[in-house]
């Protein structure tokens, strides 16, 4: 197969977003955001856009399609598809490397197998698709580690922040974090409560994306290259970048 691209998929907590950075500052690419909550601008820690991790060896890696729309709008799967399609355009035309990125399994279906959602008919893209695998335990343990790291980075401040320009009501529709300190913030829960329900919702969340990418490489014939998450990372990118080569 001649690759047009590389897409790097995983479960919440796999460590994705760095070792697509990482990759694109060795390949000279840019990161295309296939998450349907980091494209709100103001929901920041809650979506773990994790901004820090663009920055490699000093320099700022590009990413697009994030923190593109308000919170409080609806972007759909069809959106997702044209700013896909805008940047995948724009990165290709500077002759950079198209590096999509995230764990909303629809999105990312839609734009390998080309889903015909509006009048314009997008093209299927010849991916590289990588999965990054991760121990269930270790996930867990990640999992935890993390939200507690958000809650006291300014998790709540974040939701609070939100909640002065939408009701309790909308934010809640974005689920998992947004939701669960919505609940908090409004009196339904204790803190301990929010926590407990907000890291089973989590762990149920991770199941479910590994449910979809194996449905994903089984039933609807999308090839993934699954890395262990657990290697250093100058190992998972020397991986991807062969398996890149091996397809020109």
């Amino acid at each position: 197969m001649n690759y047009e691209m590389i897409t790097i998929l995983g479960p919440t907590a796999c460590g994705k977003t760095a070792l697509a950075a990482r990759l694109c500052h060795q390949i000279v690419g840019e990161v295309i955001s296939a998450d349907s909550r980091m494209v709100y601008r103001g929901m920041t820690i809650g979506s773990g856009k994790d901004l820090d991790d663009y920055i490699v060896d000093g320099e700022q890696v590009p990413y697009h399609i994030i923190d593109i729309a308000d919170a409080g709008y609806r972007f759909n799967v069809y959106e997702f598809q044209c700013a896909f399609q805008n940047a995948y355009m724009d990165i290709t035309a500077r002759g950079k490397v198209p590096v999509m990125c995230g764990g909303t399994g629809l999105y990312i279906e839609s734009v390998l197998k080309s889903y015909e959602l509006g009048a314009v008919r997008f093209p299927e893209r010849r991916s590289l698709t990588i999965g990054v695998k991760i121990d269930r335990e270790l996930r867990r343990e990640k999992i935890t580690r993390r939200l507690k790291e958000r809650l006291k980075n300014g998790m709540i401040e974040e939701v609070e922040e939100l909640l002065k320009h939408l009701t309790p009501e909308r934010l809640i529709r974005y689920g998992l974090e947004y939701k669960y300190v919505t609940l908090y913030l409004t009196g339904e829960l204790s803190y301990d409560e929010m926590f407990r329900q907000l890291e089973i919702a989590i762990h149920q969340f991770a199941k479910r994306q590994m449910t979809w990418f194996r449905g994903m490489e089984e039933r609807r014939g999308i090839p993934i290259h699954w890395i262990d998450a657990t290697l250093p990372m100058e190992e998972k990118t020397e991986k991807i970048i062969r398996l890149w080569k091996d397809g020109e």
